[in-house]
């Protein structure tokens, strides 16, 4: 027997209109098969845009509160709120409980303090990303004194010396120069916004901590001071978030709110810090 494509033509006539004929009778039945298959992926695509983008809504008043939550992604960014709600519930919050309690407040104080020094270089590099100076300056003499003074940052001699920390980041730094924050979203590492988490990119390239060679343990204390940062953040606000998730009418939304609020006004103190290049006791 010859088969394949080729055995084809040496098959009798008859056989092959029989072919045709049931090929035609199966053509019939596959047009209706791949409607319903077309109409399927229609539906599977109309609901995985809505589980991921909300519908715009048409009533005035509801129009203009969800372009006030800036929001559209909000049903996916609900569900990885719920996730990270649910990790931070079985282990992230017990670990900064366990944390509180093992450790003095003292220590946390000075551990605290060494986070904020190992992050001036990231703040000193947006300060000049967005053209401030003097702000720029006093990060970089943070970072001297503390590293120095302070003992590797474990004492915050700078604010004693009158240069207390300032936050910035490159969302910020973006959002000086007039770059939009664009919608906000929800992200497995907390609130943020697509300005906000390339900022986050940015950030982490901008940190020396990154680059730490091999060798002397340092990879290893790398690993442990991001580890820190995390726990200490957490344990730093654990009445708050407990309060909020058990007072809170809608706890997404309270976040989502304040987080907005609190970039905006991080955003307009810079933008409106005017000062001189030069300390006042410099003139």
């Amino acid at each position: 027997m010859i088969s394949g494509r080729n055995g084809a033509w040496l098959r009798p006539c008859a056989q092959a209109r029989q072919n045709q004929t049931t090929q035609q009778s199966t053509r019939r039945g596959w047009r209706p098969a791949a409607g319903r298959l077309g109409l399927a992926m229609l539906l599977a695509s109309t609901t995985a845009c809505s589980a991921i983008k909300a519908p715009v809504p048409k009533d005035p008043d509801e129009l203009a509160e969800y372009k006030a939550a800036n929001d559209p992604y909000e049903p996916l960014n609900r569900k990885t709120y719920n996730m990270t709600m649910t990790f931070d519930k079985y282990a992230l919050r017990p670990v900064a409980k366990a944390y509180v309690w093992a450790v003095p407040r003292p220590v946390r104080n000075s551990l605290g303090n060494m986070i904020t020094t190992m992050n001036e270089p990231s703040v000193f590099f947006n300060d000049v990303g967005a053209g401030k100076p003097r702000r720029a300056g006093d990060s970089f003499v943070r970072w001297c004194i503390n590293m120095t003074a302070g003992l590797g940052g474990f004492i915050d001699v700078a604010k004693m010396a009158g240069y207390p920390h300032h936050a910035n980041d490159a969302g910020l730094t973006m959002a000086n120069w007039g770059i939009s924050s664009g919608p906000y979203l929800f992200l497995p590492m907390g609130p943020s916004s697509l300005r906000d988490g390339i900022g986050y990119g940015i950030d982490q390239g901008l940190s020396p901590w990154n680059y730490v060679p091999r060798g002397y343990g340092l990879l290893s204390f790398n690993w442990a001071y991001n580890m820190l940062g995390v726990i200490h953040g957490r344990s730093e606000h654990l009445d708050d978030l407990d309060a909020l998730q058990r007072d809170a009418l809608d706890p997404y939304a309270t976040i989502r709110s304040a987080y907005q609020q609190q970039r905006k006004a991080q955003a307009e103190a810079i933008r409106n810090d005017h000062r001189a290049t030069v300390p006042a006791w410099y003139q």
